[in-house]
């Protein structure tokens, strides 16, 4: 891996390699079966939590309704409250701002705070770049830069490695970025958090910014939210002198009674908590306590065109637990990797085509990643149903049409590569539209069952490849219905 996502193939070349390593699917296998069996007991504990999931969709669509009045409100408490608030239309505006922020102070090391918008816009690559080296400080996703790897997964980054793989990235390469690994250190989980909270410790104590996303904004008062587990967000949080978060504006809430649901529904759904051990919120600066300065870079970057969208819009609801990737059959067996994107699983592959449009032959493909079983939408404690969203942007792909992009409606053209599928869905339409050419039709396939082929020729190889074509019945049904009931009506049975 590069350490970023640019130039990746499409998703079934992708996951046709992933689905070749056996301990890739061991290590995701065992990680999430673990995960969702403990997150399944953790929601069985409230017998509101379908009253919780309605209250956090509603909040969200409400939100989203009025976006522009509570995103200005939140800029008016940021600053009232010694922040700095900047306004970033795409990726590359959001890494040109933070980095000149960071170059302002002088300083070439900043730490960080697990975030998946600062993934999204490939700010890493942006500061080294320009000089500055960014240190990730959750234990997974120093896993995945000392590895020099990718995140898999958007909780556990690192889902992909098992300890052993953990241990030996640790001793190869923690030399290089910091404080060595232990002389003679085992792959026991206590020896390797041990290892990570030593070379990690002298860094908190001498960084001077930091960078950080937030999991919410309170718009009532200007007030950022990190949940975590390990306690380096804490560490980032206050210690420097600086601190910059890079945050989706899909991310803000109205005020702190909306706040309480999601904190109730995050914990459970992610890590299966009933709260999460960490719940930093600072609004802000103030003289005596934490950062000096205070940067808050609010990023689109798409959320605006996929808020024009009124079927794919509700994938901004999503809070980042994961819990979609953890029970999705498609994800357990490609891995994060084959998304091509910082959104892997059910979640990315209705988010990513929204944020960065179905233009590339990746982006393209991610729709189709799916076995739309609907398993991520009986999970998702905010409801959004993800197998709508990605019949829905199946049919932009192959039809194209009019979306939103950079603000503007425009006219998408078809994606190449599907011509048969549009031509076999047309053809579907018109004979359903002509019950007497269906009738002919059915009885035509019922006399000719005895040529059916095991395989399908052409496109549809792939699928027939894994799968038994299942076989044409005798009769139509309309003709056993009009066999069978119509004798019976007949004689007045």
């Amino acid at each position: 891996m590069s350490g970023t996502y640019l130039g990746m193939p499409a998703f079934p070349r992708a996951a046709t390699a992933a689905t070749r390593d056996r301990q890739l699917r061991a290590n995701l296998t065992h990680a999430t079966h673990t995960i969702r069996d403990k997150r399944a007991r953790a929601v069985a504990e409230l017998p509101d939590w379908a009253r919780l999931r309605a209250a956090g969709a509603a909040i969200k669509d409400r939100t989203l309704r009025h976006l522009d009045g509570y995103l200005e409100q939140l800029e008016a408490a940021v600053t009232a409250a010694g922040g700095q608030v900047h306004w970033a239309e795409d990726a590359e505006a959001a890494n040109r701002i933070v980095t000149e922020l960071v170059l302002a102070t002088g300083e070439r090391e900043v730490v960080k705070v697990k975030s998946m918008a600062t993934q999204e816009i490939g700010l890493n690559a942006a500061l080294e770049r320009a000089g500055v080296r960014a240190y990730e400080t959750d234990l997974a996703e120093l896993i995945v830069q000392l590895g020099d790897d990718l995140p898999s997964h958007i909780l556990v980054p690192a889902i992909h490695r098992n300890r052993r793989e953990i241990r030996d990235i640790f001793r190869e390469r923690m030399a290089d970025w910091g404080r060595p690994a232990p002389e003679g250190l085992s792959d026991r989980p206590a020896d390797l958090a041990e290892a990570a909270r030593l070379h990690l410790r002298q860094k908190f104590l001498d960084a001077k910014v930091a960078v950080s996303g937030a999991n919410f904004m309170v718009a009532e008062t200007g007030t950022m939210v990190v949940v975590e587990s390990e306690g380096n967000g804490r560490m980032c949080l206050t210690l420097p002198e600086t601190l910059i978060s890079v945050v989706g504006i899909e991310k803000v809430v109205p005020g702190w009674r909306d706040l309480e649901v999601f904190l109730q529904l995050l914990p459970r759904s992610s890590t299966a908590e009933r709260m999460n051990p960490y719940t930093s919120m600072w609004t802000g600066t103030t003289d005596d306590d934490g950062p000096r300065a205070f940067h808050l870079v609010l990023l689109d970057n798409g959320r605006t065109d996929t808020l024009a969208d009124t079927v794919g819009r509700q994938a901004l609801r999503c809070i980042r637990c994961s819990a979609c990737l953890n029970v999705c059959p498609v994800y357990e067996r490609a891995g994060g990797h084959a998304y091509g994107s910082a959104y892997p699983g059910p979640i990315g592959a209705i988010l990513t085509p929204q944020l960065r449009g179905v233009g590339s032959e990746l982006d393209a493909s991610l729709p189709y990643a799916s076995s739309l079983c609907g398993a991520c939408y009986e999970v998702c404690p905010v409801a959004i149903d993800i197998p709508e969203v990605l019949v829905h942007l199946r049919e932009r792909v192959v039809e194209g049409g009019e979306v939103a992009e950079n603000g503007r409606r425009v006219r998408l053209r078809p994606a190449r590569g599907h011509a048969a599928e549009r031509a076999a869905m047309r053809a579907a339409r018109w004979t359903l539209d002509h019950p007497g050419v269906l009738r002919a039709g059915q009885r035509l396939a019922g006399r000719m069952r005895g040529l059916q082929p095991r395989r399908l020729p052409g496109p549809g190889r792939a699928w027939t490849a894994s799968r038994d074509l299942p076989p044409l019945p005798a009769e139509p049904f309309r003709e056993w219905w009009r066999r069978t009931r119509g004798e019976r009506r007949e004689t007045g049975r």
